[in-house]
């Protein structure tokens, strides 16, 4: 035996298993292949979805607030777990955990009061407004 206590002789089974596994992978794909239907008509290669046949192209352009307010969404879903997992413990955890909770729910709270002052969940403002508040600030607008 070795110092870590494992016998290395004893690793044989793992790499027949992965031998194994590479094989049957192999021999799908290579059965699919030869097995398989070929199609050549046009509708065969039409992107289809949900019985409605595409109209434009696939590539659509989002704006930018699009994924900001998608990770707004990921961030407060993900705190809104933390509390309700601190809620189901409640009774077990103490004060200490009520003040830490509160403290979590507060800075929760002045993160939704800074997206709205600076008009990150406006969603009908366009790019121009940021620049109008830099103005009416006294700063100088930034260069394109």
């Amino acid at each position: 035996m070795n110092a870590s206590g494992a016998d290395p002789g004893s690793a044989w089974p793992l790499l027949v298993q992965a031998a194994f596994a590479v094989f049957l992978t192999a021999a799908i794909i290579a059965a699919s292949h030869f097995l398989g239907q070929r199609h050549r008509e046009r509708e065969t290669s039409a992107p289809y979805e949900s019985g409605v046949a595409a109209s434009g192209p696939a590539r659509l352009r989002f704006s930018v607030r699009f994924y900001l307010i998608a990770m707004f969404f990921v961030i407060f879903d993900l705190e809104a777990a933390f509390l309700y997992a601190w809620a189901a413990a409640f009774r077990g955890l103490g004060w200490k955990a009520y003040a830490g909770a509160a403290v979590l729910a507060l800075t929760l709270l002045l993160m939704v009061f800074y997206l709205v002052r600076t008009g990150a969940l406006d969603l009908a403002a366009g790019p121009e407004r940021g620049r109008n508040r830099q103005e009416a600030a006294g700063a100088p607008p930034e260069a394109s």
